[in-house]
């Protein structure tokens, strides 16, 4: 049986196939777009991995966090059809990029418009009318979902980016990977102190990306409400590492 991995730079965590992400001929099982391993010559910062000691508070403190009502998994409701839409329209690619790898392919949920705007939809029929003004995406695939759930609920898209990425003067949040450490970046000024956000990434494994962006946002004063992604591998334990911060998932990988 194939083992699915989550590879984070340049190191690899293995973790058991569950039975349901079988593969058969037309696979549609419950999972979560895993990022691939780097190839040679490739920057290791294109890879989240983590410290579990890394914590999501910003030196110095933060903003006092006021979970929304009910945080945690969307697909609690399991009678809703849109979770399991979703769900299904996510598929595994095997042996890629190289052998052995389980690929989890969110294009496929991109491809079918009724699934991907579903998505969206859960999403903005939880954060329209909480005063929310920022929605700040993290590279690469937060940026995919965070604009139209943005322009949904009336706030702006900041993002979150990788190392000189963006053209002018920017805040940066250093955090620690496993062989070194990986930068996130901020344009000054596209955020102000005082303000509510929401932070949006496609999936959530070890959680170091996601306590970076807090620890930026918290830094110029942003009130962090929630974080929120599509995905969550609940084995690899990143809810814990957020510590009192609250998360939002649509589907339990």
């Amino acid at each position: 049986m194939l083992q699915s991995l989550l590879l984070r730079a340049s190191n690899s965590i293995s973790l058991p196939l569950p039975n349901r992400h079988q593969l058969s001929p037309s696979p549609k099982p419950l999972s979560a777009w895993i990022d691939a391993a780097p190839s040679a010559g490739q920057s290791p910062s294109n890879y989240r991995s983590a410290l579990p000691s890394l914590r999501c508070t910003a030196a110095g403190g933060g903003s006092e966090l006021q979970p929304l009502q009910n945080q945690g998994m969307a697909a609690q409701d399991e009678k809703d059809p849109r979770i399991a839409r979703i769900s299904s329209s996510i598929r595994i690619i095997p042996d890629f990029p190289k052998k052995g790898i389980l690929f989890q392919d969110i294009t496929t949920l991109l491809l079918d418009t009724k699934a991907f705007k579903d998505t969206i939809d859960l999403f903005v029929d939880r954060y329209k009318g909480k005063n929310i003004s920022v929605v700040a995406g993290i590279e690469a695939r937060g940026f995919i979902f965070g604009p139209p759930i943005a322009l949904a609920i009336g706030a702006k898209f900041v993002p979150l980016r990788k190392p000189k990425k963006l053209p002018g003067e920017v805040i940066s949040e250093e955090y620690s990977l496993e062989y070194g450490k990986d930068v996130i970046e901020m344009h000054v000024g596209a955020v102000q102190a005082g303000e509510r956000a929401l932070v949006i990434d496609d999936l959530i494994a070890t959680g170091g990306t996601l306590c970076a962006a807090i620890r930026l946002l918290e830094r110029v004063g942003v009130h962090v409400v929630e974080c929120a992604c599509v995905i969550e591998l609940p084995e690899l334990k990143g809810r814990e590492r957020l510590e009192d911060k609250p998360l939002f998932v649509l589907i339990s990988g």
